[in-house]
Formats: structure tokens, C-alpha cells, sequence
């Protein structure tokens, strides 16, 4: 009921509040009208326009100011334990839609919209996705956030707020081409300043030790080089319930914004350097790290990242309990999102010992009951190190304490296993090689409490294999928490037709509670409900091709399979293996062997790190294939294969309702655990895959006889690799050859000569880590099976609708219960209750 309410502080009298906000379509429409005319300046409604999107956002963001002040009231006032959740990425997406759909009020605005001849999902369209991750790690930062609230949860996501995303991506002639994301460029109207509660990161400098007035030993940093970070908070509401969580972002800037005197002096450039420095930590998502420059801003982001955050959390902490830590870990928590925050870990060591006079052991203590680890790699390569002269240089206090942890570390290890120097070596925190390295993944072990992998395959492999010697040390920090997506996002916003069709059926109480889409196993059968199925799914094909239309100037019969396998390009997520399959394809249509194939679209989208050549190359030959396939006479109506370029969050709102294969064939042992193949079969998509990663669960899930499984295990690729012939596969397999052959003779090189040749070899090497060659003829098999199963559109209808009632387990709300449950242990908080 509307009325006038007060909210009590902790510094302060009681702060009268404003009548609460309706959300019925006069009131929507009147603020809306307030904004476009009074604060954008806007006199005549311009359908759609950049002004009417901001209008909409900001009537949106002043119904989500009002429940997310309450939020923070009631974690404020019941001083609950709270969760701070690190991540370097939090890929959000375009977020009117979803904050409409949260609030219960997308129909509503859509009607007001309506009503003035506009259209709400033009209006979407001009929402910029916010540049604020790469792939799965931020997307499913983004997802935990959403079901964080939803479940009630106080959780607050710590991030970056960079300028500029990972990048726009072209392709010109057949090459990826990155195009700066300016996505910050038209404003975020989401976000609140908070310049009040900015921190100082302080970089460089000489570590000083000196003796406090107590005669302690202490340590201060002198002659450094200090930068802001600015927070910018981010509204995240739950589902329907009237929580509103932050995403806290941090943008770095200069103390001084620059040296007048010099620029008075004529010194332009000198005068803002320190200035256009500062600010260059937060430019840019993940700078190439090839270089060293790029390691050190790298480095730079991760330190700014962990150091504004924790200070963060402990001057909110001392505002309420003044400089007495004893209940500080039984109140916090910080997870940390992969390896990228791990130097949290010595940070907050330093701001408890140097900044607030505790005692050795009783920083280490508090900071290992407050740290969680989650691991999000198996390939040793991508755990990351960075070299001690570096930590010397940027921060050399960090490397103090990294260093006193370590010795101290090796002393237990030492007693534990005495005399035993390899597994010593193995486990130091410091690596030795040609230049000694800070391993991060270790310092997140050792000081975390909780470690835990994504998926069950995934943690397994991580306690039997590349955290063994830390597994067998503390077994009981080791558990697995399975990743998931959320359901609001991924099904019930993105795939309106499929949810209408739930919703008669079953109700929509599956938005909050996954499970009840086992109930679509009673209609699996049923006739009627399969077409209805199948109509809904050839709608949500029809707008995906207009899509690719429209980018990628090709047109695709909305009948054929649409065979899709989007997801960042690495080798061993293995687009080249579906890459070979095409041609495959392509050879026997040619030699008219064309007999039975049901007409297939092989769409493959995703982006290359700048720095990754082989990733390109894989790009390039995607393309130079799809040239040549797309203008063969004998592939019409058979056959199409296309790279849709620039793949984003919004892209995959379109993609994953509309797909009924989804590609899921990394190298078994590869995949921590994957989130497009839950997204995917949440949408309907049968699923083919290697027993890698959650598709083991997802295929458990939903049984074998609605999965496409194919491939060497993990054990078998073991077995195979020291004696792995490649070439001696190809040779054996006439079908393997023919291919191979094509490529070989420049039968898809156009002008370019040789241009393959990068990724053939990578196929015929026998180190190939990836096994292609290896896997290559059980995935034309299983593919066979696909085409076969595809003839008979019932089948596939009834295989689709129970992967669909099958996805209750993948929920992030699963997920995010499950970390709440066994490491975070809060309580669930109620802003209603004020």
C-alpha cells in the first residue's frame, strides 16, 4: 500500500521517505513523461530514440532506489553476514528488459509504450550491452548476482568498471578484426556514483618498517604512486520480492586530476600523465598480456579489484564496530571468482596488520575463515603466475607478506611431510624456473577456507590431479559446487513464446523453482502440446535468421537443423572439430552422397583473445569454408555454414531459444564445466557432447537416450597419449583423408594460398593436446545419429521437451543454495520486515 515510511541509520535521526512508487501504467507514464521532457529536454516523442530508452530506465531505476534502500537497511540493521563476491568479469548484458521482467512490470511498461506507438522491444534495442566481461566466468558472475537476490541472499558482486569491453568484433575477409567497445560512450543510466566512498590504491613505493608507539614492529609504504577508485553501483533486484543487491564497480582516476603549474609551463603531456595513467587501469577489459605492459596493467586491475573492495568492506565494518575484528570472519565472507582476485588474500593480510595493529596470527586466522576460492580451469597454463620482480616493482608490501605466508606454509608442510623436498617445491607458493613466479592459484588455496570446482567432473580432477598435493594436505577444503544459469534470464525473458507454452501447462511457478519442469514430462508424448512445441521453436528460428541476415547478409531456411556452437574460440572448446564435420558434409553432398542428409545450418560464433593467433586462424578457416560451401550450386537447400560475428550476451538471447543442436565437444578433462550447454538445453536443444565438463550431469540429467555423446574420456585420452599417431588416424579413415585432402589441396584457400595451413597442423601433430584427430570419427558417427533422429520430428520434439523438464538441477538457484548452504552460511534477508 502506498504511504510514507522512515528508514533509520546507524549515524543519524530517522530519514523521511517519499510515498512509495505505484507501478501501475499512469504512474509508469507519468515519470516516464517527467524524464523525457523535463530532464532529457525532449519535446516530441522519437520512436525509438536513445531519450525514450533513458526515460524508461530512469522510472524503472527510481521504482529499484526505493526497495534497494530498504535492502541495505535491513542488512544494515540486523548486522547479518554478509558475502562479497570478487570477480573481475560480470556480464551482465542489456538490463530494461530484465529489471521490467523482475519487478513485474514488463507488461505494464509495454503497454504505456504501446499506447504512445512505440514499441518495447525497439526500445530495448538501444540498450548497449554492458562491457563488463568476456565469456562464461562473467556471465555466470551475472547469473549468481540475479539468483543471489532472488533467493535473498546479501550478496554484494565486486567488480571493474572499464571503459571499454572486451571489443567489437568485424570480420573482414574472413579475419577477426577487434574494434574498440565504446559501451560507456551514450552513458549508464543504471549506475549510482558513490565518489563518497572512493579508496586509495597505492601502487609502488618502498616498504618501510618502524616501530608504532607501543614499540610493535610494524611496516608502512612510503614514496608511493596512489590512485582513486571510484565506486559505481549497479542495482541487481530479485525476482518479484522486493530485494535489490549491489554490484559494487570500481573506476580508477588520478587524486589530482592533474599538475596545473606544469600545464601552466606548457607541459600538456607531463601535466595529465599521471592523470591518463590512473585512469588506464580501468580502460580496458583484460589488456593483452603478451606484453609486459599488459602483465602489469593486468596486475594492476587485479590489485585495484581486491584492494578497493576488502578496504571497502572493512571501513564498513568499522563503522559499526570501530577497530574490534573479533567478529569480523564470523560476519564476512569473500569469494574469490577464479585466480584474478587471489591477491585479496595478502591484501587483506596488510590492511589488518599495517592499517588497524593486529598481530601475525590473528590476520591469518581471520583472513583464512573469511576466504573462498572457486576454481574455474583445468589447463595448467591459464592458472596464473607473475613474476616476483614484477610484485616487487607494483607491489612490494603484497610480496612481503606472500613471501612471510609461504615461509610459514613451508614449515608446516615440512612437518607434515618431512624430508619430502619434491612435494615441498611443488606446493611453495613460489615458483623457481629461469625467473621465480607467485603462483595465485596456490596463494588462493592456502589462504581460503573453501575450494571448490564447477562441476563434479571438473573438482574431481582438480583433487586427483592439479591440486592433489593441496587435496591430500586438506581433503575438507575440497567440494564441488555445479555451475548453473538463471532461469528468469535464460528462459522465462529471452524465450517468451516457450514460456507461455510452461505457463498453460504447468503454471510459472518454475521461475523460482526449476524443478517444476519435470511436470513437461506428462505432455512429452502428447501430440498436440509437440506441435505447439515445434511452433514455438520455428517463431524463435525465423527471428535468429533475420538476425544472421542482417549481419551476416546470408539467408537460412528456418526448417533446416540449426546446428549451433557459440562460445569464446579456443582450441579446446574444439570449433575446428565441427569445422571438419562441415566439410565432411560438404564432401558427400559433392560427390553425391547427398542421400538421407536432412538439411543442417552450422552456426559458430564467439570471440579470439587479440593475442591468441591460433584462435584467429580458426576463425579465418571457418570463413573461408562458409565461402565456399555457402556458394555451392549442389549445397543449396542442404547445407549452410556461417561465423556470426560479435557474439554478446543480447546475441545469445536470440541464439539459444532458436537452437536444436547444441555443440558441446571440448576434449574431455578440458571443460571446467560450461553454461552455454545449460542454457541451451534449458531452451529445448538436444545436446551433443563429450563427457567433459557438466555435460556428464546434463547427460545424467536428461538420460542417454537424449543426449549425443561421443569421444575419448578422460582416462582413454591418457591411455591413447603417448603413443598418438594423428596421421596414421587420417590414413586409416577414407572420410578423415577426403578431408584433409580438400584442405591440403587448396580447395578452400580463394586468393590466400596456404592459409589452413596453421590448423592442419595443429590436427596432424602428434602432441596435439586436444586430440582432434583422435575424436574426429566418432563425432561424424554421432552426428549421423543427429541427422537420423531429425527425420522423425516427433521423436525430436519429445527428446527436446524432457532436455527442457530435465534442466531443474542447472538452476543458479540450485547453485547459489548450494555455495550458501556449505560456505557461505547466511541467513536470507527480508527488507518487508522494516
Amino acid at each position: 500500500m502506498p504511504g510514507r515510511h522512515t528508514l533509520a541509520t546507524k549515524t543519524g535521526p530517522k530519514v523521511p521517505e517519499t510515498p512509495r512508487l505505484e507501478m501501475n501504467a499512469d504512474s509508469i507514464l507519468r515519470d516516464f513523461s517527467r524524464y523525457y521532457g523535463h530532464m532529457l529536454g525532449q519535446r516530441d516523442l522519437q520512436d525509438p530514440s536513445p531519450f525514450v530508452y533513458k526515460s524508461l530506465v530512469y522510472a524503472t531505476r527510481d521504482r529499484l532506489l526505493e526497495r534497494w534502500k530498504r535492502t541495505n537497511a535491513a542488512i544494515n540493521d540486523t548486522d547479518c553476514r554478509r558475502v562479497s563476491y570478487l570477480s573481475l568479469e560480470f556480464l551482465v548484458g542489456r538490463l530494461l528488459r530484465n529489471a521490467l521482467f523482475n519487478l513485474d512490470i514488463d507488461k505494464t511498461a509495454a503497454d504505456v509504450l504501446e499506447k504512445a506507438g512505440m514499441d518495447l522491444e525497439e526500445i530495448c534495442e538501444q540498450e548497449h550491452d554492458a562491457g563488463l566481461g568476456n565469456g562464461g566466468l562473467g556471465r555466470l558472475a551475472a547469473c549468481f548476482l540475479d539468483s543471489c537476490a532472488t533467493l535473498r541472499l546479501p550478496v554484494v558482486g565486486y567488480g571493474l568498471r572499464y571503459r571499454y569491453g572486451m571489443f567489437h568484433q568485424r570480420i573482414e575477409g574472413g579475419y577477426q578484426v577487434e574494434a574498440p567497445d565504446p559501451w560507456l560512450r551514450d552513458g549508464f543510466p543504471w549506475e549510482v556514483e558513490r565518489y563518497e566512498l572512493a579508496q586509495l590504491i597505492r601502487f609502488g613505493g618502498v616498504s618501510e618498517p618502524y616501530q608504532d608507539e607501543n614499540g610493535r614492529l610494524r611496516h608502512r609504504l612510503i614514496a608511493t604512486q596512489d590512485v582513486l577508485a571510484i565506486p559505481f553501483d549497479v542495482p541487481i533486484p530479485g525476482y518479484r520480492n522486493n530485494v535489490v543487491n549491489t554490484l559494487r564497480l570500481w573506476s580508477s582516476a588520478a587524486t589530482d586530476e592533474f599538475d596545473l603549474e606544469e600545464f601552466n609551463a606548457g607541459d600538456y603531456s607531463e601535466a595529465v600523465a599521471a592523470k591518463n595513467a590512473a585512469e588506464n587501469i580501468t580502460m580496458v577489459l583484460y589488456p593483452n598480456a603478451v606484453t609486459e605492459t599488459g602483465r602489469e596493467l593486468r596486475l594492476r586491475q587485479q590489485y585495484l579489484l581486491a584492494s578497493a573492495s576488502l578496504q571497502d568492506t572493512v571501513r564498513a565494518w568499522c563503522e559499526r564496530h570501530g577497530d574490534d575484528f573479533s567478529e569480523f570472519a564470523a560476519k564476512n565472507c569473500f569469494q574469490l571468482n577464479d585466480t584474478h582476485p587471489a591477491v585479496a588474500v595478502p591484501e587483506l593480510m596488510r590492511i589488518l596488520l599495517d592499517e588497524h595493529g593486529l598481530e601475525w596470527d590473528d590476520a591469518w586466522e581471520i583472513t583464512r575463515q573469511t576466504m573462498a576460492y572457486t576454481n574455474h580451469t583445468l589447463l595448467p597454463e591459464a592458472l596464473e603466475v607473475w613474476t616476483e620482480s614484477l610484485f616487487a616493482r607494483l607491489l612490494p608490501r603484497i610480496l612481503e607478506i606472500i613471501h612471510e605466508i609461504n615461509g610459514r606454509f613451508l614449515k608446516e608442510l615440512g612437518e607434515r611431510w618431512p624430508g619430502d623436498d619434491d612435494r615441498i617445491r611443488r606446493m611453495s607458493l613460489i615458483g623457481e624456473g629461469h625467473e621465480s613466479v607467485v603462483r595465485m592459484a596456490y596463494l588462493a588455496i592456502v589462504g581460503s577456507y573453501s575450494v571448490n570446482g564447477v562441476a563434479a567432473l571438473h573438482s574431481q580432477l582438480l583433487q586427483d590431479g592439479l591440486f592433489n598435493d593441496f587435496y591430500q594436505l586438506w581433503p575438507e577444503r575440497f567440494n564441488n559446487k555445479t555451475n548453473g544459469v538463471t532461469q528468469r534470464r535464460w528462459l522465462a525473458a529471452c524465450n517468451p513464446g516457450l514460456t507461455d507454452l510452461i505457463n498453460s501447462k504447468l503454471g510459472d511457478g518454475w521461475v523460482t523453482n526449476l524443478s517444476e519442469l519435470e511436470g513437461l514430462r506428462e505432455f512429452a508424448d502428447d501430440a498436440g502440446f509437440q506441435a505447439q512445441w515445434q511452433s514455438v521453436k520455428l517463431q524463435n528460428k525465423r527471428r535468429l535468421a533475420a538476425l544472421i541476415e542482417q549481419r551476416c547478409k546470408l539467408k537460412l531456411d528456418p526448417t533446416m537443423l540449426f546446428d549451433v556452437q557459440v562460445k569464446r574460440i579456443h582450441e579446446y572448446k574444439r570449433q575446428l572439430m565441427n569445422l571438419l564435420h562441415a566439410v565432411h558434409l560438404y564432401d558427400r553432398i559433392v560427390r553425391g552422397d547427398a542421400k538421407g542428409l536432412v538439411p543442417r545450418a552450422i552456426i559458430i560464433g564467439g570471440k579470439a583473445a587479440p593475442g591468441y593467433e591460433m584462435a584467429k586462424a580458426i576463425i579465418k578457416s571457418i570463413n573461408s569454408v562458409a565461402d565456399v560451401i555457402n556458394n555451392a550450386p549442389e549445397t543449396e537447400g542442404l547445407l549452410r555454414l556461417l561465423f556470426l560475428p560479435d557474439y554478446n550476451v543480447s546475441a545469445m538471447e536470440v541464439i539459444c531459444p532458436a537452437a536444436e543442436l547444441s555443440e558441446q565437444i571440448s576434449t574431455a578433462g578440458k571443460e571446467a564445466s560450461g553454461t552455454g550447454n545449460m542454457k541451451f538445453m534449458m531452451n529445448g536443444a538436444l545436446t551433443i557432447g563429450t563427457l567433459d565438463g557438466a555435460n556428464v550431469e546434463i547427460r545424467e540429467a536428461v538420460g542417454a537416450d537424449n543426449f549425443f555423446l561421443f569421444g575419448n574420456t578422460v582416462d582413454q585420452i591418457a591411455a591413447i597419449k603417448p603413443g598418438y599417431d594423428p596421421n596414421a588416424i587420417i590414413a586409416a579413415d577414407p572420410d578423415f583423408s577426403r578431408v584433409m585432402k580438400l584442405f591440403e589441396d587448396g580447395h578452400f584457400d580463394g586468393a590466400e594460398e596456404g592459409i589452413h595451413q596453421s590448423v592442419l597442423h595443429a590436427i596432424r601433430n602428434p602432441h596435439d593436446q586436444w586430440m582432434t584427430a583422435a575424436d574426429f570419427r566418432d563425432f561424424v558417427d554421432a552426428q549421423q545419429q543427429v541427422n537420423e533422429a531429425y527425420k522423425n520430428h516427433a521423436n525430436w520434439t519429445r527428446m527436446s521437451i524432457l532436455n527442457t523438464a530435465s534442466s531443474g538441477r542447472f538452476s543458479t538457484d540450485r547453485t547459489m543454495q548450494d555455495y550458501n548452504r556449505d560456505i557461505w552460511k547466511t541467513d536470507p534477508i527480508n527488507p518487508d520486515d522494516l
